[in-house]
């Protein structure tokens, strides 16, 4: 595990790095982002030297590192606010959505692929492989798109935009005073970003399952079981699925990590006030300290999941540890 936390460390650096060097490289003056580009040099050359603009780039390079170690991601150009606070105020959301896909993913996928696994070269297998190659091949934002369009706009059962109530005001509500109708609204509006940011991560899980399900079959203590007499529905649950399910959070803490970075486009097009929809704005507006918070984050998240995957890996097969 340190090895593995090693290496993490490694690459959060790296994606500084990058990100720094892609910041120094980027035409334009940030200057012009704060203030209006008529405004006097005398005004324009004392907020470069605020912002330490006026350093020569490696002393910038190691004042971003000294900051961010204590935990200073910087100000918004636009906003003027803390970067920090600009990407926590937004974490709840995003994460809701990753949250929300994977168990949509994971309802559908894991079915899908036992029933296919148990029935190879049958119509049922067929289907679910056509549904997988169906999932991995549409793009997400074509599917946004259509879902909206559909069953949101012509049948009117779903909503089109943002969420009007946060998950955990509407589960605070719940508790305090047992009103269902804000976790009721909630999840009328997280259905099709859901829908649409866990197709993907349906297709590959239930071909992972499908495939675990099939090598698992082919090994000789599933004959050995079978040969005593034990039931065919307890060999299937409790041994083969049980076997084929440590691949799968192998799979799934990595899809989780990458969920949480690539619901920019589901964000977007759903208009979900998440890190993605945040992230594109500050693109659109050159905003480099608040698309390096958030991009940082994001590889942050990602790194301190793998780990926790590989801990929960090597607690179910102990044979990791020694690779």
């Amino acid at each position: 595990m340190l090895k593995r936390t090693l290496q993490g460390i490694l690459v959060v650096w790296g994606v500084v790095t990058v990100l720094f060097g892609l910041r120094a490289v980027t035409p334009g003056d940030p200057v012009n982002l704060i203030v209006d580009p008529a405004v006097d040099q005398a005004t324009r050359e004392r907020i470069r030297q605020e912002l330490g603009l006026d350093q020569p780039i490696y002393v910038q390079y190691a004042d971003y590192l000294q900051d961010l170690l204590v935990g200073d991601l910087g100000y918004s150009y636009q906003a003027s606010r803390p970067v920090s606070t600009m990407v926590i105020e937004r974490v709840p959301a995003t994460l809701e959505l990753a949250i929300a896909a994977t168990i949509v993913a994971l309802v559908i996928a894991i079915p899908l692929g036992v029933i296919s696994g148990t029935r190879r070269n049958e119509p049922a297998d067929y289907g679910a492989t056509s549904f997988s190659l169906l999932g991995i091949s549409t793009p997400n934002f074509w599917l946004g798109i259509m879902l909206i369009l559909l069953l949101a706009v012509q049948l009117d059962v779903f909503p089109t935009g943002r969420r009007p109530v946060a998950f955990h005001d509407a589960l605070w509500t719940f508790l305090t005073t047992f009103y269902v109708g804000d976790l009721l609204t909630w999840l009328h509006h997280i259905i099709l970003p859901a829908v649409t940011l866990g197709t993907y991560f349906t297709a590959l899980i239930t071909r992972l399952t499908r495939s675990g399900m099939l090598d698992e079959y082919g090994k000789p203590y599933v004959t050995a079981t079978e040969a005593k007499g034990i039931p065919e529905t307890l060999v299937r649950y409790k041994h083969v699925l049980r076997n084929t399910m440590i691949p799968i959070i192998t799979v799934l803490g990595l899809q989780l990590g990458q969920l949480i970075g690539g619901a920019v486009v589901t964000e977007t097009v759903f208009s979900w006030p998440g890190l993605g929809l945040r992230l594109i704005n500050a693109i659109h507006n050159l905003d480099w300290p608040l698309i390096q918070g958030i991009i940082i984050f994001i590889g942050v998240s990602f790194v301190v999941i793998n780990i926790g995957v590989d801990a929960i890996y090597a607690k179910l097969n102990p044979r990791v540890l020694d690779e």
